[in-house]
């Protein structure tokens, strides 16, 4: 059976790489370090699926002061050591990729250098390399479609031939807006399954069930 799909978008973080439970770790720190003291829900709640630039945005607003120089450098520093030692695949994701014959991409609110960094550590870059989108590339990230837009016409696939793969409201919000067809992640126990349910939003919560709901034989 052909694949209902001509394109298959996968965001990155908690959808490819296991990396959302770790980068809450390391979020949590260094926010109670910097004076904003925040559970690891409510940075999930805040933003999980949104650019760093977003979160240093909403961090200079709290502090009522930009944000010091060597934040951002403290951050990814504190990622990439975290990331180095424990980052892992998602679960059942290798698997799943194995089985999808159709056309894949990534597009993430992340960097260009963050995915590398990532799904080069996990094995995974050379599955999507060339066909790789970053928000940095768009002019408004998730929940506007701006990027998913984008990975469609650069790929030539029009909107209403996408499945979009996201584990965020924001993402799922962003797939919507853009006439795409969403598959919630929910199995990473990250965001609770009813922030990501909503119109043309299938949630599942195993890997090894995806290919199966991409309608993949």
């Amino acid at each position: 059976m052909a694949s209902t799909y001509k394109l298959v978008i996968f965001d990155c973080d908690g959808v490819l790489v296991d990396s959302e439970p770790l980068a809450l770790r390391v979020d949590t720190e260094l926010f109670a370090e910097l004076g904003w003291p925040l559970s690891s829900e409510e940075i999930a709640r805040r933003f999980v699926g949104r650019t760093t630039d977003y979160m240093m945005g909403e961090l200079a607003a709290h502090l009522g002061a930009p944000v010091p120089e060597d934040v951002h450098a403290r951050f990814v520093a504190r990622y990439r050591e975290v990331l180095a030692a424990e980052l892992r695949p998602v679960e059942g994701i290798v698997e799943a990729l194995d089985r999808i014959a159709g056309l894949t991409c990534v597009a993430s609110s992340g960097s260009h250098e963050k995915m590398r960094f990532t799904l080069g550590l996990t094995g995974l870059y050379e599955r999507f390399e060339g066909r790789i989108f970053s928000a940095t590339e768009v002019a408004h990230g998730k929940p506007a479609p701006d990027l998913f837009l984008h990975a469609a016409r650069s790929l030539g696939v029009d909107p209403a031939d996408c499945a979009v793969i996201e584990d965020s409201e924001y993402g799922v919000l962003a797939a919507r807006a853009a006439g795409m067809t969403a598959y919630g992640y929910v199995g990473g126990g990250i965001i609770p399954a009813e922030r990501l349910a909503g119109p043309g939003t299938t949630l599942f919560s195993d890997m090894h069930e995806l290919p199966g709901l991409l309608g993949e034989g």
